[in-house]
């Protein structure tokens, strides 16, 4: 094994279905795929860690077959948090700067986000993230970098990303279990996005729709800012389940036939088509083959897709983002590959509606171009374009300290 590279950026995707460690290298400023590992998630319920032991070996099997194909040791990792405990807040505040007219600097907008994010959170909730929606200077709304501007009163809209500390915590022992440390937590509907999303989507306006397997991670983008998020508790697991209680089948067989003959929509399913089920004894089923018509499926898929698709309309009316889609919607996740799901997202939503792959990585393998990896190489791209910023920081910092140490001679 090689020495550390501290050019590598290791992601790790701890879902309800699947573990998924995710290198790549920065090489001249471009992000560069290195290895994977990807291992069948065990120990979690839900989206959440319920045995820590299995949990952690999945994981710690994924890094292993990662560094494997890195041939790079792996010792850090940015970890995604997910599920229902995710909850976003909006808030505003600011600070008065006196009676005489001051240039903003970064100082006054640190200032003026700290007092914004001062709202009462409940002892055991974490803040993910603080993203500004937008500043107001002197009653001047529409700002998105007031730095260098002049003004007396400086004032910030901030979208809050707020989190189970005992759930993330959960999180981050059972990487450090499997031999990782951690060095930054993302959320993972905002990851998706960073790895799905246009320009033009997150100024006019898009949800997207990250379909997870027991979840489903809402966010909202408004004039190129976070606007609102959400965690919704359904997933590509309950559309499986129904089939398996429906069927009187295994859910491994379940999922095979919601994957190859499932669909969202009675009405786009010939009435007359029939499929064999049950007799499956690879995916454990016991049961004798049967012939079954294939719309059955569909009549037990289509009311759960609708359900999922008003809590979504539901949970969006009530965040006051149901008029600001744009664009429209964009789902993405594993379980935004079934048949017929856009068709019910563009009925209910009454907009349009497309499927989010991410965009690609420089010598990525086509295996993880699916929608199911946006989580995972969102995490990449949001943590190499976070690196960027605080190195432009620091280095702004660096140049005023030296101008105002050479001034002072």
């Amino acid at each position: 094994m090689k020495e550390k590279n501290d050019n590598l950026i290791t992601v790790l995707d701890a879902g309800s279905q699947k573990s998924c460690v995710l290198v790549a290298e920065l090489q001249d400023g471009v992000l560069r795929y290195r290895g994977h590992g990807i291992e069948r998630s065990k120990g979690m319920r839900k989206g959440l860690i319920a045995e820590l032991g299995p949990a952690a070996d999945a994981i710690n099997r994924a890094a292993l077959t990662a560094e494997r194909m890195t041939r790079i040791g792996i010792e850090t990792a940015v970890v995604g948090i997910g599920g229902t405990h995710v909850k976003g807040i909006n808030s505003r505040g600011g600070i008065s700067m006196g009676s005489r007219m001051r240039e903003i600097t970064r100082e006054e907008v640190r200032a003026a986000v700290d007092r914004a994010r001062s709202v009462a959170l409940p002892a055991d909730r974490e803040i993910l993230h603080l993203l500004p929606q937008e500043f107001i200077l002197d009653d001047q709304p529409g700002i998105h970098d007031p730095i260098g501007m002049v003004g007396t009163k400086l004032e910030v809209n901030l979208h809050l990303s707020t989190c189970s500390g005992g759930v993330a915590q959960s999180v981050v022992t059972c990487a450090n279990r499997a031999g990782l440390e951690v060095v930054d937590t993302v959320y993972e509907g905002i990851a998706s996005a960073e790895s799905v999303l246009s320009a033009d989507e997150r100024e006019l306006g898009v949800c997207l729709a990250d379909i997870g397997a027991s979840t489903t991670e809402l966010v909202v983008f408004f004039e190129g800012s976070v606007a609102h998020t959400a965690v919704l508790p359904i997933g590509g697991d309950h559309f499986t389940n129904d089939l398996a209680v429906g069927l009187h089948v295994s859910t491994e067989e379940a999922e095979q036939l919601k994957l190859m003959y499932g669909n969202c929509v009675v009405t786009s399913v010939p009435s007359l088509n029939e499929i064999e089920v049950g007799g499956n004894l690879s995916t454990g089923g016991s049961t004798a083959p049967r012939l079954v018509r294939q719309r059955f499926l569909a009549e037990i898929l289509e009311p759960r897709a609708r359900e999922l698709f008003t809590m979504l309309r539901d949970n969006l009316r009530q965040g006051g983002v149901l008029e600001a889609l744009g664009t429209g919607a964009v789902l993405t996740g594993g379980g935004a590959k079934l048949a017929g799901l856009l068709d019910v997202a563009e009925s209910l939503l009454r907009t349009p509606a497309r499927i989010g792959s991410p965009v690609p990585l420089s010598r990525m393998p086509q295996e993880l171009a699916g929608p199911e990896f946006a989580t995972a190489i969102g995490m990449l791209l949001y943590t190499h374009r976070t690196q960027v910023r605080r190195a432009s920081e620091e280095m702004g910092l660096k140049q005023k300290l030296k101008s105002l140490f050479a001034g002072s001679f």
